[in-house]
Formats: structure tokens, sequence, C-alpha cells
């Protein structure tokens, strides 16, 4: 290598031919890369948008970087070009022009304006990496912005159409803003969705999400987060209208059964006051539960559904139905369970008599019916069973002793043990 410059030992003709092929290469990718970032649609996009927020404050700057950019890239074609036109002086470079080619392409050789300084004094190489750090900031933003227009605004607009859908869908069923709720969610999705078209066409960086660890231009994704939680909000008014409509097309069917019910429910009520009145008659010393008369709420709420039904209000209906629908199920339930706590004696005694006939029939397969200790409990447990009114303790205890008779007759059987309990 022999002599030496201030910027190192002089290259010789290979080097420098190297170095200059090297150094064309990359000023044609960098070349390349500029015209594409110029004729980017985000960039042209940015150019003309009224801009607002964190996005204006980063295309501002970025502007500037592109600015720079291009007077970097006009110093570096120039530099290169000087370069280019020494070496081809002469075939065979002489040494001056070696020291000339090597200063120039190794040392620091190429003055641009600076930022925040007059001016600054790079290497080629230094150049070369400069601009790409220039140019990957400045694409950074250009992607980002772009991506985001090119994804959102067009989601919004689609999710907007279908708003505007919902909003005659439920305008035609009744659901209307202060008078259901799912009319006041829609009036809300309408101005978020406005809010939302408008932020993301001035301030689109604002709805950018980078990708942690990425370092690449770009390298991220639309923020969807607002959108996504309208859409599903949306989605839950459809369902809500949905159902209205469901109402509107099986409203009579379902006031009919409803009615069915509450008939069904009346009449067991009505039943359990009859059976209540047999019960007083006919068992002694029971106490017997109060049977409730029919509820007129849900009588007075059913009218209210069929009016409501009558003038096509079917946001009122549809919740009206459903309270109506479980509350009618509970009543007839509750009226069942009336019922069965009121016959409850008349069924103890049900049994008994069952009990006692079976034992009597026992008995009589094995020749033992005209047996007199059977014949006299027998007639004693029957007059208690068939008198009224009837006293189901003493009934019972009636029937022990018959059934205790019997076990001993019938080869000494003993009583099973849960009737055992009630002798005395």
């Amino acid at each position: 290598m022999g002599v030496t410059d201030p910027a190192g030992p002089v290259m010789d003709r290979d080097e420098v031919d190297r170095a200059l092929a090297r150094l064309g290469a990359e000023h044609e990718a960098i070349e390349t890369s500029l015209l594409a970032l110029q004729d980017h649609a985000g960039r042209r996009l940015l150019e003309g948008a009224e801009l607002t927020g964190v996005t204006r404050e980063r295309w501002q700057a970025t502007e500037a970087r592109i600015t720079l950019l291009w007077s970097y890239f006009d110093a570096y074609t120039a530099a290169l070009h000087t370069a280019r036109e020494i070496r081809a002086r002469r075939r065979w470079s002489s040494r001056e022009d070696l020291v000339e080619l090597s200063e120039l392409l190794r040392g620091a050789s190429v003055t641009v304006p600076g930022s925040g300084k007059l001016s600054e004094s790079f290497s080629l190489t230094a150049l070369v990496d400069r601009m790409n750090e220039l140019y990957a900031t400045s694409l950074d933003l250009v992607v980002a912005a772009d991506a985001v227009w090119s994804a959102l605004p067009a989601r919004i607009d689609l999710l907007a159409a279908e708003l505007q859908r919902t909003r005659q869908l439920a305008h035609s069923v009744g659901v209307r803003p202060g008078e259901h709720p799912a009319g006041d969610d829609l009036e809300r999705i309408t101005r978020t969705l406005t809010r939302l078209r408008e932020d993301v066409v001035s301030d689109p960086v604002a709805f950018w999400m980078p990708t942690q660890g990425s370092s690449a231009p770009g390298g991220g994704r639309p923020d969807t987060t607002v959108y996504d939680r309208e859409a599903r909000a949306l989605e839950d008014v459809r369902r809500e209208i949905d159902a209205v409509l469901t109402v509107r097309q099986d409203a009579e069917a379902r006031l009919i059964r409803l009615r069915d019910v509450l008939s069904r429910a009346d009449r067991t009520l009505a039943e359990a006051r009859t059976a209540r009145g047999e019960v007083l008659a006919k068992i002694a010393a029971t106490e017997v539960p109060v049977v409730s008369g029919p509820p007129t709420v849900l009588q007075e709420q059913l009218a209210a559904a069929a009016e409501y039904r009558r003038q096509a209000q079917w946001h009122r209906l549809s919740p009206l139905l459903e309270s109506l629908e479980q509350q009618a199920e509970d009543e007839l339930l509750r009226a069942r369970e009336q019922l069965t706590a009121v016959t409850a004696p008349l069924a103890v005694r049900a049994e008994l008599r069952g009990r006692l006939d079976a034992y009597k029939a026992k008995t009589a397969r094995h020749g033992l019916a005209e047996d007199p200790l059977l014949v006299e409990r027998y007639d004693a447990a029957r007059r208690m069973l068939w008198s009224a009114p009837c006293d189901l303790r003493v009934a019972e205890q009636a029937v022990l002793r018959y059934q205790q008779a019997a076990a001993e007759l019938l080869g000494g059987a003993s009583v099973p043990e849960d009737r055992k309990g009630g002798q005395s």
C-alpha cells in the first residue's frame, strides 16, 4: 500500500474501481428507494391531507427529513460524479489521481447542509448510512399512515352502512332514542363512528400500533380497539332488534299460550280451594293451608301486552312478554304446589285405605279373612277411614293394629320399622 495520506493508505487502481462500483450500486439503490418514496401513495396523501395531532407533528419533521435526504443524495451524487471523472482522466491513474481519489472515496470529503448546524462533513460510506437512517425513519411514518388509511376508513364505512340499515329496521319496530335502550345505543354508536372516522383521516398515526422489538420500517398494525368495540355493540343491538322482530312474528301465539297458562293456574287454584273445603269437612284435627286468589297484576300485565300488540309497540311488548312468560310459569307452579299441600291429608287417607285393603286381601288369600280379631280390627279401622271427619292419626294407629295382627297370624312377620313408630 506504501504511501499514506490523512484519509489512510492510498488506494490502488483496483481498489478504486471496486469502491466506485460498490458506491455506484448503492447510489442506484438509494435513488430507486427515494423515487419510490416520492411516489408512495401514503406520502402523497400525507402531503394533501389536513392533518392533526401526532400525525401533523411527525409529518412536519418527516418532510424536513425527506428534504434533507434529497440534499444528501445530491451531494452524494456530485461526489460520486467527481470521483468517476477523476478515474476517467486516464486509463492508468497517476499517483496524484489515486491520492485525490483516496481522499474523495474514503475521507470526510462531502460537505452537506446540517440539521442545527451550518454544514456537516461525511465520508461517502458514512453519508450512505445517514441516508439509510433518514429513509427508514421517513418510510416508517409513510407506511404507518398509509396502512391505517387503507384499513380503517373502509371498515368504518362498511360498519356505518350496516348501522344505517339497523337504524331503519329499528325505527320500523319502534326502537327509537329515548324510548328504548337499543335506540340510545344506536345514537351513541353513530356519534362514535363519525368521530372515529374523522380522527382516523386527520390523525392516522394515532391509530398505529408498532410491533414491539421490530426495527423494520412500517412494522406494526392499525389499532382497531374502538372500531371493534363499536362493532360488538352494533351486533348486540342487532340481536335486540331480531328479538323484537321475533316478537312481532309470534306475538299472538305467545299471548294465547300466556292466557292458557294463566287459565290453568286459575283452574288449579279453584280446584285447591274446593279441595280445601273437602279436607276441612272430611279430615279432623288437620291444619290446611289457605289457598291464595289469582294474581290480578298478571292479568293487568297481560291486558297491557295485548294493547302493545294492537298498537304495534313491539319494543315494549318484547320485554313484557318475556317477563310475563316466566311469571306465568311460576304462577302455575305455585298453584300446583298449593293444590298438593291442600290435598295432602286426602292423599294420606287414600294411602291408609289402600294399605288396609291390601292387607285384607292378603289375609283372604291365606284363608284368614274370617278371623274374629282381624274382622274386629278391620271394621274399626274402616269405620275411622270411611267416616267424616276422619282423624288421620287415630286411623293410622287402627291400620297399624290390623297390620300387626295380620302379620302375627301370617307367620309372625314383623310390622315394617317405619310403621312401628306410629304405634302407641
